[in-house]
């Protein structure tokens, strides 16, 4: 009698601990679903409002550098459009005990591909602005809108090539459904050199190309104030502007991207997995690099806030006129915004770069050297 309580008590133990260990996971589950989701909607929302900036023009921003982002728009809405929903899709339909199977290749092929066009969009922004930092009087020659296009093209189709294995079940790596990341993600230990060529086709070479203009056009901007101060035509308390765009963007996207690729790597060598919330982190991390560059590429910048402010004048107008005029928003405001953006736009329009001359240096400056051809003001001052 002692014996069968004693084995009743043990297995009422273990199924406690078992409906303790899915109660728990069930609770990580929806932290981390309520995570996502409020993740894809900062990205989307801010994307929107990007949209519907860019779509027409911004002072201050060439045609080039609006196609640019235009990509990098629509790259990073994709995260929040297309990335999100997919695996969160999946995360609620698929059952767990089953293998892998031909939706989760597909999910997994998309999410693959979402995050290349977003690296090489990055890297294509930063050689755009090199050129015409180093090159201004060349750049209507070498950036082309031909060239400019067929650069955007290569973003977008080069990752489709390249990723193509991982859409078929029985190609040359696995893919599974990831509990911890609720990501469909490739096995990257059951085909170490294609694990290492995606990273040496993508991840690297981005890295290598923005990390060197960036640095470039960061030290020539040093080098330009220093060189405006010494003439007396900039302020000396003024910040470093270059400084306050160049370092977030590098820094925003090294943090998201290298613990993502490091853990790649890893499972691709060891064969093992990291820890389930690490993992969560490191795979969700990049796509908070598409809300972070509606902030950096964005919403740094004066003449994009400008336009965003007239955008929101226009629908407060067009939508309740009595909230507009509460707000002080009327048509004769309005016209007179329009206006003096318009006379900004003559001084910055030709000169711009991905984030524009006046992100570089101030309206002050430009109005000391109005016919620089570039940020890189000669002794004309």
């Amino acid at each position: 009698m002692y014996l069968t309580f004693n084995f009743s008590t043990s297995n009422y133990s273990n199924l406690s601990d078992a409906g303790s260990l899915t109660l728990q996971e069930l609770t990580h589950r929806s932290v981390k679903i309520s995570i996502i989701i409020i993740l894809g909607v900062m990205v989307t929302l801010g994307n929107i409002a990007v949209l519907l900036v860019i779509t027409s023009s911004v002072a201050g921003w060439s045609r080039n550098s609006r196609y640019f982002l235009l990509s990098l728009t629509a790259a990073d809405s994709a995260f929040g459009l297309l990335v999100m929903p997919l695996n969160l899709w999946v995360s609620l339909l698929k059952d767990y005990s089953e293998g892998p199977d031909a939706l989760c290749h597909v999910v997994a092929f998309c999410n693959a591909t979402v995050y290349s066009t977003c690296m090489y969009t990055l890297a294509t922004i930063s050689l755009e602005r090199y050129i015409a930092v180093f090159y201004p009087l060349q750049y209507s020659t070498l950036m082309t809108r031909k060239r400019t296009l067929l650069l955007i093209a290569f973003t977008w189709c080069f990752p489709l090539f390249l990723l193509s294995p991982i859409t078929f079940p029985d190609g040359i790596i696995e893919v599974h459904f990831s509990t911890a990341s609720l990501v469909c993600n490739p096995s990257y230990s059951t085909n170490v050199a294609y694990t290492f060529s995606l990273t040496c086709l993508i991840f690297f070479p981005c890295s290598i190309v923005m990390t060197y203009a960036n640095l470039r056009v960061w030290c020539a901007a040093k080098r330009q104030t220093l060189k405006l101060r010494k003439y007396g035509c900039a302020l000396r308390n003024r910040h470093n502007v270059a400084a306050r765009v160049l370092v977030p963007v590098m820094a925003a996207y090294y943090t998201c991207w290298t613990p993502c690729v490091a853990v790649m790597i890893y499972s691709a060598v060891s064969g093992s997995t990291v820890p389930e919330w690490i993992e969560f982190v490191v795979v969700w991390l990049p796509t908070s690099n598409g809300f972070l560059n509606c902030i950096f590429y964005f919403w740094i910048n004066k003449n994009f806030r400008r336009k965003f402010h007239l955008i929101l004048q226009r629908l407060a107008l067009a939508i309740c006129p009595k909230l507009a005029d509460t707000f002080g928003w009327s048509s004769t405001s309005s016209a007179q915004f329009v206006s003096g953006i318009f006379d900004n736009n003559v001084v910055h329009e030709r000169t711009s770069s991905v984030s524009s001359t006046c992100t570089l240096l101030s309206l002050r400056t430009v109005k000391c050297c109005p016919l620089a051809p570039s940020v890189l003001l000669e002794d004309c001052c």
